[in-house]
């Protein structure tokens, strides 16, 4: 989600924040929960938008999505999804031959 100004509002920028100060992986649920203020299910409604942001910060080349260890094309990318990251010239895993 944006601001009236294009800029992604303040939960999208913690959620960036968050998968940016990646030491290993996260999990874009764990990223969620890290935002999320209360001791609730109310994470879940970040969920959508921890998605959305792993997927700016690939198109920025700060980090890449990963499925099973493997790096994968954030707009294909169903499920759960885990972002490290960006290490210099990772190519997107293809199906194995």
């Amino acid at each position: 989600m944006t601001t009236s100004t294009g800029r992604p509002a303040m939960t999208d920028q913690r959620l960036e924040q968050t998968h940016c100060g990646l030491t290993m992986t996260i999990c874009s649920t764990d990223a969620a929960r890290a935002v999320y203020a209360g001791n609730d299910e109310g994470w879940r409604t970040a969920a959508e938008p921890a998605h959305r942001a792993a997927r700016r910060l690939v198109t920025a080349g700060e980090v890449e999505i990963t499925q099973s260890a493997r790096t994968v094309e954030s707009a294909g990318a169903r499920g759960p999804l885990r972002m490290r990251r960006r290490r210099a010239a990772t190519p997107v895993d293809g199906p194995s031959a």
